[in-house]
């Protein structure tokens, strides 16, 4: 029955971005296990990401099942559809049944997308990564399959106006190898190989990407350490103890 709700939504996505005019180009989908678990983990910077995300698994033919913030899921017109979809809601005070619900369907062969750093960066830097999607792949016994989206946030992101115009906006997509979860690791230190396997796909969709800021009041998107005007993670720090 999911099916049955979760393509048309894709097509609906695919048309979206034909109208938009958006430049996709996504490498590494073949990272992706045609069958089976795995785990899809990536960076958060804009409330589309996850489209982006699914995008990517579509060439394997696999559906990806995201952990969303629950909020999405009680939505008028959201809610309908990530309940039609699969998609699992998580709810931050308990969080204990979001993840027996992933972990059940990966044991049943589903592909589940989590963002580690649990919210969107507002810096475009990679924030510090939850140690759960670790977890859920050695208690599964899938793997971790890593990937980066960058010029999302152009779209829509925390803090800025929508851009849904026929923009030719472009979107970088990059995907990993898969990395293995063994049991015999801690979940710490496959979180911190698994950070740093985003991280290097994110530098390589950035040397990629083939826009600049038009000029200092369109360099919002960019990190400060690439030369834009997005706010440093110690600024965002600084912001919210403030």
């Amino acid at each position: 029955m999911a099916e049955l709700v979760y393509r048309p939504v894709i097509g609906l996505a695919l048309t979206m971005f034909k109208a938009w005019d958006l430049k996709i180009d996504c490498k590494g989908s073949e990272n992706i296990p045609r069958s089976g678990g795995a785990v899809l983990v990536s960076n958060h910077i804009s409330y589309l990401d996850f489209i982006f995300n699914g995008l990517a698994a579509l060439p394997q033919k696999r559906l990806v099942r995201f952990m969303a913030k629950d909020s999405v899921f009680r939505h008028k017109v959201s809610g309908p559809l990530m309940r039609g979809m699969k998609h699992i809601p998580v709810d931050r005070e308990q969080g204990e049944a979001a993840y027996a619900h992933a972990l059940a369907s990966l044991r049943s062969g589903e592909v589940i997308g989590v963002f580690p750093e649990a919210t969107i960066s507002q810096s475009f830097t990679l924030k510090s990564f939850k140690s759960g999607a670790a977890r859920l792949a050695q208690e599964a016994g899938v793997p971790l399959v890593p990937m980066a989206v960058w010029g999302t946030q152009r779209l829509w992101t925390k803090g800025h106006p929508r851009n849904f115009r026929r923009s030719h906006i472009p979107v970088t997509i990059r995907v990993g190898e898969a990395i293995e979860a063994s049991r015999d690791q801690y979940a710490g230190a496959i979180t911190r190989r698994l950070r740093e396997r985003v991280q290097e796909l994110l530098d390589a969709a950035q040397r990629a990407y083939p826009a600049r800021p038009k000029g200092a009041e369109d360099s919002w998107w960019l990190p400060a350490h690439l030369g834009g005007t997005a706010p440093t993670p110690e600024q965002i720090r600084a912001a919210e103890a403030s």
